[in-house]
């Protein structure tokens, strides 16, 4: 039967929370580069997609 999906389990334990910015203090240096890196303009900067092999 190998197109059937499982399911994952409800007592499964995660690796991470839901969201990992819960994890994140507000004074935390990381979200200063997380407003950075949002407002550079990568297509200024020539930043292409990776092309597939």
């Amino acid at each position: 039967m190998s197109g059937y999906i499982k399911g994952k389990s409800r007592t499964q334990s995660t690796l991470f929370p839901e969201v990992l910015d819960d994890f994140i203090s507000e004074e935390n240096t990381v979200r200063v580069l997380d407003v950075f890196v949002d407002e550079l303009d990568l297509d200024a900067l020539d930043f292409q997609r990776a092309q597939p092999n």
